[in-house]
């Protein structure tokens, strides 16, 4: 039985309500998961809901794990049949009972963004569109937001009449959404929309979802977007039992097509509603929670609310600021070791949050230095390595042979000797015949001219072939196993006998290790199931928390967690918030959803938060004079510690009555930073040459690896013995050639 004393006021108020729909507004480390878990083992418990009429969703593939095991411990037997799951998770799961209603095959395969690309490069080189007016990011950018507001080709064409550059992108998207079908293909965005297109055109399977979800539970609702927000508006309709949580300070996903509107007009949509707040915090301490209603108060579009604790006041806020990101970055990798070396904290009690993954670089330059081990979230995702897109291209063959891009990646990989000329013979057979790439190379004796190539393409099909006839005796891990011994691929490998290609057999292994995992864990696994979860997978959920290291990451990938001891760096303005923003026509939201984001950084913190910020900063190849960020100067005094507020940086820290057009035209105005001491003179030559010894002042000996001559200067790249490569300028460098004993 569960106890409802051990939830506070608003808390049981929430679990309790069970008819009709409900706003749960939620301010960050209000416990919110926890009264999810409560209203489901209240509605089995004592209403007598089946669980299997019971859905939750959240947006992380995490977050619906921890979920998950929470709703096992706390519901028991039965938990099983309750459906939690990612919005994407759930529409994979609908979309493969059902999707053959809408002309395609149900063991689909879902694009990741490498795909894509390749998709659109080929479309873009078939219409004859130049990608350096039209860039391929920003046509795929723009079909993602068409899907996101539900707009299909059709309607994206009527609308983009009399707009040239939108007519064009018309004739992409219309063409994008053809090759993906004829591949048997979805991108993440498809997921979604063809789900609310299923429900549209076929009443009987709307219908049957309806029946078996009557209790919806909807998890971090202000990050939905308008095709989210319709599938849910659906779904609920019949019942309208939706119960949906989220918190409109923490709505930071606009760029990705999020809706804050979803959460504030929600009593409009359902009249209805009953609305909750919950605004006990359990995470942070008084002084970072008043920090942060007070930055989060300067924003005109929210429902009032405030956080509070009872954790107690804990220390007040510091805020350093510095010359340059490098003195920032060392003073971090200076205090955190400092702390750790003292036994007052771990290393994976820290986190260093920045506004773009750019200023990553020095903080790792300086922690590396520093002997601080460190995690970065948001580097090059594991499934998008080479090695493990090869395998998975093997795998996606095998289930999904109409799946023509990945047929193509690995035709020749390892090599077969099936050279480019070849594949286009076969491609070109394809499209006269109008069938799918596979299909063709299974015809291949039939392709005019293919020579003595038809062998090796017969060796080809007939490999994945025997892989499809072994499938139904084979566990995944075993079958990767086979795909790399039988393909050559490991040989390919072994051969090359080298440090990388080592590094590549380990990613390998990982990848079986993963497959290992799945086989042991899923209800029925299947080779379409675990395609699909590894197509599903974030870079934030492999984040291992027992890992001892301090994490590196952006604010958007800081959303969900919680750390001890939060530095928040790059507080400019003009950095954070951005230029972009302040510029932007609609610069008041933009401005708004750079607060949100910042409020988001601040309640992380759980003992202590630090703010930092530096006078001058590196930004497209200048030195940039800046401004400490208006964000800072939203934060009353007292909650500073007084001691870390130099009188230079005091002086910025006031009440501003500025304009954001004002600021952004005093920072457009002010000069790059130009330090007397550093003029260029070029010299006529160099004492030094490639592959002499050299030393410098600060990064000590070390050799030089090349010189390249400029109109204004020599640039030196050398590899120094403890400091690694460098490139510099030879004016600035002042390199003294140390002479071979």
């Amino acid at each position: 039985m569960i106890d409802l004393e051990l939830l506070n006021k608003e808390q049981r108020e929430a679990v309790l309500h069970t008819k009709g729909p409900l706003l749960l507004l939620a301010g960050a480390g209000s416990g919110k998961t926890r009264v999810l878990m409560y209203r489901i083992a209240y509605l089995i418990e004592t209403c007598e809901v089946k669980p299997w009429n019971i859905l939750a969703i959240t947006f992380t593939n995490k977050a619906a794990g921890e979920m998950r095991e929470r709703v096992d411990k706390i519901v028991g037997e039965g938990s099983e049949n309750i459906w939690v799951s990612t919005f994407h998770s759930l529409c994979v799961r609908i979309l493969r009972r059902h999707i053959d209603k809408l002309g395609y095959e149900n063991q689909f395969t879902i694009y990741d963004a490498d795909d894509q690309k390749t998709v659109i490069k080929g479309i873009c080189g078939r219409l004859s569109i130049d990608t350096q007016i039209y860039k391929e990011k920003d046509l795929l950018r723009e079909i993602s937001h068409a899907k996101e507001k539900y707009q299909s080709p059709k309607e994206y064409q009527r609308l983009a009449k009399g707009d040239f550059r939108r007519e064009v992108i018309a004739d992409v998207y219309q063409e994008y959404q053809k090759e993906l079908k004829k591949n048997n293909a979805l991108d993440f965005d498809d997921l979604l929309y063809l789900t609310v297109e299923l429900f549209q055109s076929y009443p009987e399977v709307l219908l049957y979802y309806q029946d078996r979800f009557r209790y919806i539970m909807v998890d971090e609702y202000q990050d939905t977007n308008t095709v989210q927000f319709r599938l849910i508006g659906i779904l609920a309709k019949k019942y309208r039992n939706l119960c949906v949580v989220g918190d409109d300070d923490q709505s930071i996903y606009r760029f990705r097509g999020a809706n804050v509107g979803n959460i504030l007009n929600f009593e409009e949509e359902f009249p209805d509603t009953k609305v909750i707040k919950l605004e006990q915090n359990y995470r942070s301490t008084q002084h970072i929670l008043d920090a942060a209603n007070a930055v989060i108060q300067n924003n005109k579009g929210r429902k009032e609310k405030a956080l509070w604790t009872e954790n107690g006041q804990g220390e007040p806020l510091t805020f350093l600021c510095f010359q340059d990101a490098s003195q920032e970055a060392a003073y971090l990798a200076k205090e955190i070791l400092a702390k750790v070396e003292k036994g007052k904290a771990r290393y994976q009690d820290f986190a260093v949050l920045y506004r773009t993954n750019a200023q990553s670089r020095v903080f790792e330059e300086k922690f590396l230095l520093s002997n601080v081990p460190y995690k970065m979230i948001g580097g090059v995702n594991f499934y998008a390595r080479k090695e493990v897109k090869d395998i998975l291209a093997y795998l996606k063959v095998i289930d999904n042979g109409r799946d023509d891009l990945a047929v193509h990646r690995i035709i020749n990989v390892p090599k077969r000797s099936i050279g480019a000329v070849s594949v286009g013979k076969v491609q070109a057979y394809a499209n006269s015949q109008e069938i799918g790439f596979y299909q063709a190379l299974e015809e291949a004796s039939m392709v005019p001219g293919i020579g003595k190539v038809l062998t090796k393409i017969q060796a080809f099909v007939h490999l994945i072939e025997e892989f499809r006839a072994a499938l139904s005796k084979r566990k995944i891990y075993e079958l990767i196993e086979d795909i790399l011994e039988k393909s050559g691929y490991a040989q390919e490998l072994r051969e090359e006998g080298n440090e990388e290609a080592q590094v590549r057999m380990e990613n390998i292994q990982e990848l079986i290790h993963k497959a290992m995992i799945y086989e042991r864990t899923a209800k029925e696994p299947s080779l379409s199931g675990f395609l699909e979860e590894v197509a599903l997978v974030a870079d934030i959920d492999s984040l291992d928390e027992s890992d001892n290291r301090v994490l590196l990451l952006t604010l958007h990938n800081a959303k969900g967690l919680e750390f001890p001891y939060v530095y928040l760096t790059g507080m400019e303005d003009g950095v954070f918030p951005s230029f972009l923003s302040i510029l932007a026509e609609h610069s008041r939201e933009e401005i708004e959803e750079e607060r949100r984001l910042c409020y988001v950084g601040m309640t992380r913190a759980m003992k202590a938060l630090t703010m930092t910020a530096v006078h001058t900063r590196l930004m497209h190849g200048k030195n940039q004079r800046l401004v400490v960020s208006r964000f800072v100067q939203e934060v009353p005094r007292e909650l500073f510690r007084e001691k870390t507020m130099p009188s230079s940086v005091q002086r910025t820290v006031k009440s501003d009555n500025s304009t954001t057009y004002q600021k952004a035209r005093e920072a457009f105005r002010a000069k790059t930073f130009e330090p007397k001491q550093f003029k260029v003179t070029k010299a006529e030559a160099l004492e030094y040459q490639t592959g002499d010894r050299v030393s410098h002042i600060k990064f000590g000996i070390g050799t030089v690896l090349d010189i390249t001559e400029g109109g204004k200067d020599y640039e030196v790249k050398v590899d120094f013995d403890k400091a690694g490569i460098k490139k510099m300028f030879a004016s600035f460098a002042k390199l003294k050639k140390v002479e071979s004993l």
